[in-house]
């Protein structure tokens, strides 16, 4: 965008750290700031009939919810840090003011909610297409190439927000990862070793269409 239009956007804007589970938005308010996330990590969940469900995980750099500030329209979703945060909080009305005037920003706003679209497709094909155990193996080898492509790495999803960004039941998770075992996953803790990757990349069957959140 233009020097003006950013010097406009950021005059409202303002940075602030939150500890973890902070509670920073919830379904059903008006969206009266859009969020960027700059360090840390934030869960994306909504909740029904006594129930949550964890439906993304954020990390910089990233924005939520930009739909809601877009459509000034209230969130769909909550919002909770999952540890020390630091976010910039930048006044709805101003980045709608900014993106009907400044043609280069608002189509940086189209890309972001069209790859958010993408994503979304992404995970409805994989809850929708795979049985639970294809669900936690291509899971398992998108987090191990985050990690780095190593045998052994850390979850960075606590096994009940897992399960629940899964489709699962904790019981059919523990379940679940019981059932890799044969392909060479083991679990102690947080950490996961794969130890022998063709075989479970061959269960897997790994497809850029659901599992490359780049495309």
């Amino acid at each position: 965008m233009s020097d003006e239009n950013f010097a406009a956007l950021m005059r409202g804007a303002y940075v602030q750290n939150f500890p973890p589970q902070v509670d920073l938005l919830t379904e059903g308010e008006r969206s009266d700031f859009l969020h960027v996330l700059i360090s840390g990590s934030v869960d994306l969940f909504a909740s029904w009939n006594g129930k949550d469900a964890c439906l993304a995980t954020m990390r910089p750099v990233s924005t939520f919810i930009l739909a809601a500030t877009i459509k000034d329209a209230v969130y769909l979703m909550s919002a909770r840090t999952l540890e020390k945060s630091r976010i910039v909080l930048i006044p709805s009305q101003d980045v709608r003011a900014v993106f009907n005037v400044d043609n280069n920003f608002a189509r940086a706003v189209v890309t972001e909610l069209a790859q958010g679209y993408r994503s979304v497709i992404k995970t409805q094909k994989d809850l929708q297409l795979r049985s639970s155990l294809e669900r936690l193996a291509n899971f398992l080898l998108r987090q191990q190439k985050r990690a780095g492509g190593g045998a052994v790495f850390e979850l960075d999803f606590e096994k009940r927000r897992l399960a629940s960004f899964l489709g699962m039941t904790p019981e059919n998770l523990s379940r679940a990862f019981k059932g890799l075992q044969p392909y060479g996953v083991s679990v102690d803790g947080m950490q996961i070793t794969i130890s022998n990757q063709q075989d479970l990349e061959r269960f897997a069957k790994p497809h850029p269409l659901i599992d490359d959140p780049s495309s």
